[in-house]
């Protein structure tokens, strides 16, 4: 998916797995940092709409997560929550994810990779499933608009 002069690919690298990438003109430490500090979190997680009405975030191994998106036309809600796995700074992420009210079943684990070159870093988060049935429920939805404007919003913070 396109939007504007940035990229977002998906690709499915197995039955259970999504993947997405998209390359950010910043340092791989200030994607972190955005990744995991609430208050840099609340500026850009979730698609244009919706803002991050909770960020909780505990950023270390067996610590715990929550957000909750709320869309400003109607103040429809979405929650979700997890565990970090295990974090190495500022090269990878691993945390579990499951949403308030699951649209697909059980559990998610979201590994997030930064890799910096020249000053960019390309941020690659692979989700994988449960079942391939869930990851096709996902593949059917809305996700890859919302992140792909989630992205967006993120490269705009980063400039």
């Amino acid at each position: 998916m396109t939007n504007g002069t940035e990229e977002l690919m998906l690709t499915t690298p197995t039955d259970r797995e999504i993947a997405l990438t998209r390359v950010f003109d910043a340092p791989r430490e200030q994607v972190f940092d955005a990744l995991t500090r609430p208050d840099l979190l609340v500026r850009w997680h979730g698609p244009r709409g919706w803002s991050l009405a909770v960020c909780e975030v505990d950023p270390r191994p067996r610590g715990a997560y929550r957000f909750v998106w709320r869309r400003g036309a109607d103040g429809a809600e979405m929650a979700m929550r997890g565990v970090y796995r295990d974090i190495a700074r500022p090269e990878r992420l691993v945390h579990t994810e499951r949403f308030d009210r699951p649209w697909y079943p059980g559990e998610a684990v979201i590994t997030t990779g930064l890799a910096e070159t020249g000053g960019k870093t390309t941020l690659t988060a692979t989700l994988r499933y449960e079942s391939r049935a869930a990851r096709d429920l996902v593949l059917g939805s809305r996700m890859e608009d919302g992140a792909a404007e989630a992205y967006d919003k993120l490269a705009e913070l980063l400039r």
